[in-house]
């Protein structure tokens, strides 16, 4: 979905598929905000070359919360297609003069984006930790180091971490083992990361932390791909609730509940 200083754009389409789009706006300012779906790449650079051509805005500024392609941050064999880099080649060459990203799943986007600006989510996540979480009993999960070397200093609870048992021949993940700070009475937990899929590993991490004594288990997640509702976690009963913001997730559940604003407000 695409908003021009907040107003949603029509996309509208010719019998043969191609974009058909209709934009006035005026001043010397512009925001495009992009809550990402699919292919919609296009319109994001006839409106931004609209803005700057025909509406003569100087100063424009792409609000992209989620940045697309950013697991494919590197290539090890030539048939592998860069698609981070060509795509932040694409952003780059519309010139924004800012462009506001949060949670961004590689750092990679970060050096290949101009003027790329990170909006902040440790307030949100710790406000939502001491709302639904208990201090003096309760603790915060990370499920891979990855995610722990990014949030840990956040968020003042005790907390664990997972470490995956990977089948190194395959690549498949077999188990996670279960370090750090778990209480030994009953406990509630909050699971923390940036993205999910299907969420095949907070699904392995619900379960062993059942097992270990936790009652109820949050999951946050910065962004929330529409497939998590394809995958066994939303359907498992392990999961209390599910915290994402506004970002990718565009479809409704009573399990999924998107929280803070626009800059995390």
């Amino acid at each position: 979905m695409l908003r021009i200083n907040g107003i949603p754009l029509p996309i509208r389409r010719y019998p043969d598929e191609t974009m058909r789009l209709s934009l006035v706006a005026e001043g010397s300012e512009a925001v495009i905000e992009w809550l990402y779906e699919k292919d919609e790449e296009m319109a994001l650079f006839f409106v931004a070359k609209h803005l700057r051509e025909q509406c003569a805005i100087e100063n424009v500024t792409l609000y992209m919360p989620y940045v697309p392609n950013a697991r494919m941050d590197r290539v090890k064999e030539r048939d592998e297609v860069f698609t981070l880099k060509y795509f932040c080649d694409l952003i780059n060459s519309l010139a924004f003069n800012k462009v506001i990203v949060r949670d961004v799943h590689s750092d990679v986007s970060m050096t290949m984006l101009n003027n790329a600006v990170q909006e902040p989510v440790d307030d949100l996540i710790s406000g939502l930790a001491g709302r639904i979480l208990n201090a003096n009993k309760d603790i915060v999960f990370f499920p891979d180091e990855g995610s722990r070397r990014r949030y840990s200093g956040t968020i003042n609870f005790l907390s664990a971490y997972g470490i995956k048992e990977r089948d190194w021949a395959t690549g498949e993940i077999k188990g996670l083992r279960i370090h750090g700070e778990v209480p030994a009475t009953p406990f509630d937990v909050l699971i923390v990361d940036d993205i999910s899929s299907y969420g095949g590993t907070f699904l392995r991490a619900a379960k062993e932390l059942k097992r270990m004594g936790a009652e109820n288990i949050y999951l946050y997640v910065t962004h929330c791909e529409n497939s998590i509702l394809k995958g066994e976690l939303i359907n498992s009963g392990l999961i209390r609730k599910i915290y994402t913001t506004r970002s990718i997730f565009s479809l409704e559940h009573p399990l999924i509940e998107v929280i803070g604003g626009n800059g995390g407000e």
